[in-house]
């Protein structure tokens, strides 16, 4: 048991935000704070967060979170989660790998040896996505998630929802599951024609078909169509989450470890999607802290789906992956669909931090990208 004595932040392509831990007696713990577009804002609450917890105790993970959370009058939201999430998830790390044992072992013992995965396919304007869903096959998946269209009008063309069709049908005569992500593109006057074109193909499952600000439309959807709806990445916390688990509108759960404040609150998430019978699929199209992170958690709960795996996304094209900054790549090794459960202490992966460290210096802010329609007005991206 040591104070904290410093909490240190890294900007590092494609996209992420690392945070490192240190207490007073030398161990350190690695955690991730990764908003997509928002970083700089994140950045300024960690500082925020170093000035209060240095001198904290280590140990006291969950008076550190109640303070994150509580002590600043405003709460949730997803900059104040994401840099609450990098605290807490360096927190257990440190935590976890000074007593030797992964963080799994200090959340009550794995229910599992083995966890499913899906990775991505597409892009953001998904094309040909048939020599991709082939190349995810070699690579031991069995399931992969995809854009279900490009930029949508409020009222579109039902033909433009054709090609979205079309791609289902292709993955799937391969043999694998499919995902579909509607990504918030799609408003409620194209979201149920949709989700009845895909149903007779049998998606894996249809992801946020509306936004999640609009819990009264997702619900009545969820009464109109027989495909599981998977939402979450936008919700922060327990108390966003609540309405759709007490509309029993969705199926499955899509909390993102990064923007719901780390371990310590997705843990308490996943055991009340349990009690609604809603399985746990955590999002994560992020780094390598994140997925480790989530994979804990994933070992420990009863109601675990599969989980969101981010190797060879296209945010990560041209810049670095999951395997970049760590030296331990071989854990993300998949074979059919599942990956080990990750061994080592900690978070289970060990972080190159020369290689962040370098990456870091004069690292660029990630944008995210928008879409204007034909008359020049701002659509969903």
């Amino acid at each position: 048991m040591a104070p904290i004595a410093q909490i240190e932040y890294f900007r590092v392509p494609p996209r992420w935000l690392f945070v490192k831990i240190t207490d007073a007696d030398g161990n350190y713990g690695w955690g991730e704070a990764s908003l997509e577009g928002h970083t700089e804002a994140v950045e300024g609450s960690l500082a925020a967060f170093a000035e209060r917890f240095t001198g904290a105790d280590a140990d006291d993970i969950e008076n550190v979170w109640q303070n994150g959370y509580r002590m600043g009058f405003y709460r949730g939201g997803p900059i104040l989660m994401s840099a609450l999430s990098g605290v807490d998830i360096a927190l257990w790390d440190l935590k976890a790998r000074r007593l030797g044992l992964p963080i799994y072992q200090l959340l009550g013992g794995k229910l599992r040896d083995k966890l499913k995965v899906y990775a991505w396919i597409g892009g953001d304007r998904p094309g040909d996505v048939e020599a991709q869903a082939r190349a995810r096959i070699s690579q031991g998946f069995k399931a992969i998630k995809m854009n279900a269209t490009e930029d949508l009008g409020w009222l579109d063309s039902p033909h433009a929802l054709d090609t979205s069709v079309e791609r289902l049908k292709t993955v799937k005569a391969l043999g694998i599951d499919a995902g579909v992500d509607f990504h918030g593109r799609v408003h409620k006057a194209m979201a149920q024609q949709l989700a009845h074109k895909l149903a007779p193909h049998e998606p894996l499952f249809i992801e946020e078909p509306l936004l999640s600000e609009h819990p009264e439309s997702v619900a009545a959807l969820s009464k109109l169509v027989p495909i599981p709806i998977a939402l979450g990445e936008r919700l922060h916390s327990r108390w966003d989450i609540k309405p759709f688990l007490e509309s029993s509108s969705i199926s499955i759960l899509q909390p993102d470890i990064c923007h719901v404040g780390g371990i310590s609150e997705i843990r308490r998430i996943a055991t009340m999607a349990e009690a609604y019978d809603v399985a746990l699929a955590p999002h994560c199209p992020l780094g390598p802290i994140a997925l480790a992170a989530s994979l804990q958690v994933d070992a420990v709960s009863a109601n675990f789906a599969i989980q969101e795996m981010s190797l060879g996304i296209h945010y990560n094209a041209g810049s670095a992956d999951i395997d970049t900054y760590i030296k331990n790549p071989e854990v993300w090794k998949v074979q059919d669909g599942l990956i080990d459960l990750l061994a080592g202490p900690g978070l289970g992966i060990e972080i190159d931090e020369e290689k962040v460290r370098a990456a870091s210096v004069n690292a660029a802010a990630w944008r995210s990208p928008h879409f204007l329609g034909p008359g020049g007005e701002l659509r969903e991206w």
